[in-house]
């Protein structure tokens, strides 16, 4: 039945497929996320415990986990210029394929009439319309050649810095000890209120 599709259906399975590829993407940056929120809570507890080989080896899978996401949220960022792109391109089409019908048109109407600057012009825009599509082969071929070149195997660990994985796992530690503090301080309001209740039945 493929074989048979109308080139408006093959546009629309072509466009399905680019958002299921964007969901895809948005899916694995999630999964990483909280792939990381492990990776912190596992270093707190081996920093706790003194475990300093564990700890090194956590904070060296959690630097490749952040590095991993800044790579799939840059190709997610390119899927969508690439959309973009692609709708500027429609557009070019559409006022080609409208100048075409004007041309035909013209050239029906006035047969007698010298075409010679309708020639010109037609052709500077055609020129132009050819210019506006290299650009956009360069920039898909441009974006197929980092496809090919990239992937998660060879995700680039040196996109986070140490210091960026260390503010990481200090920032949740605070957050945990502010959460602690937290309780401490609404068990100490109960534990004044209980003795001001007492005080008054006294």
């Amino acid at each position: 039945m493929g074989l048979f599709k109308s080139k408006e259906e093959r546009r629309i399975d072509r466009e399905m497929k680019i958002r299921q590829g964007m969901k895809a993407i948005e899916r694995s940056i999630r999964q990483q996320e909280k792939f990381s929120e492990d990776f912190i809570k596992n270093a707190q507890h081996a920093r706790k415990i003194g475990d300093k080989n564990q700890y090194a080896f956590i904070r060296g899978a959690l630097k490749k986990t952040a590095a991993i996401k800044k790579m799939l949220e840059r190709q997610l960022l390119s899927i969508k210029s690439a959309m973009l792109i692609q709708q500027q391109a429609v557009a070019s089409r559409q006022f080609a394929e409208s100048m075409t019908l004007m041309a035909q048109e013209i050239g029906q109407t006035f047969k007698e009439m010298d075409l010679t600057k309708t020639q010109a012009d037609w052709e500077r825009a055609v020129s132009q319309a050819g210019s506006v599509e290299e650009k956009m082969e360069v920039f898909l071929d441009s974006m197929e050649q980092s496809a090919i070149g990239g992937g998660v195997s060879s995700a680039r660990e040196d996109l986070v810095s140490d210091e960026e994985i260390d503010r990481m796992i200090q920032a949740d530690v605070l957050a945990s000890e502010r959460t602690e503090l937290g309780k401490l301080d609404e068990l100490e309001s109960e534990i004044v209120k209980e003795l001001g209740a007492t005080k008054q039945k006294d």
